[in-house]
């Protein structure tokens, strides 16, 4: 419900100002629960777990922060207000990189081996040198690398998948 809701709702003011009962009913509930929820680590609704917000001060009570997070047009999309996925799906960034590599590697056929972080040895290159392309040579050798990898996945895709009936592809008349 928290996850969802941070994509399916644009903004709460809007909805408050709605004529449907049930509409204002569901929002006014939803402000009503995430009211008491900490919105950054100084927020005083951490008292009410037990725990001392960071810069904590005399006068902080749960439920009453002022910050932007438990406004009603801050609630919705427009904020990082509920869990973020690394918390849902219990995976670092690196993680996720990892499995997009193996997938990948796993489509194209190639062994997934861990990569040497020595394989490439970087150094400053001075202008002039006769081993180095211009830089055009260089950025279409980089595009027709990328298309060669593109249309490879393709093909793989459509093996699995069945014939490809793309709009774009060219086909000879």
């Amino acid at each position: 419900m928290q996850y969802l809701s941070k994509y399916l709702t644009k903004s709460l003011g809007d909805a408050l100002g709605t004529d449907d009962p049930r509409r204002k009913a569901h929002a006014e509930r939803l402000l009503n629960a995430l009211r008491f929820e900490p919105c950054s680590p100084t927020c005083p609704n951490w008292l009410r777990y037990g725990v001392q917000p960071k810069n904590a001060r005399a006068g902080m009570v749960p439920g009453r922060c002022k910050g932007k997070a438990h406004k009603p047009d801050h609630l919705g999309y427009a904020g990082r207000r509920v869990l973020v996925s690394r918390k849902w799906s219990n995976k670092t960034l690196t993680e996720h990189k990892q499995d997009r590599r193996t997938w990948v590697l796993e489509a194209l056929g190639l062994p997934d081996e861990p990569v040497d972080p020595h394989r490439y040895i970087w150094r400053p290159v001075k202008p002039g040198d006769p081993e180095l392309a211009p830089i055009g040579v260089r950025l279409l050798r980089s595009v027709h690398e990328r298309q060669r990898w593109r249309n490879h996945i393709n093909q793989l895709q459509a093996l699995g998948d069945g014939p490809n009936l793309s709009a774009t592809e060219a086909r000879a008349a």
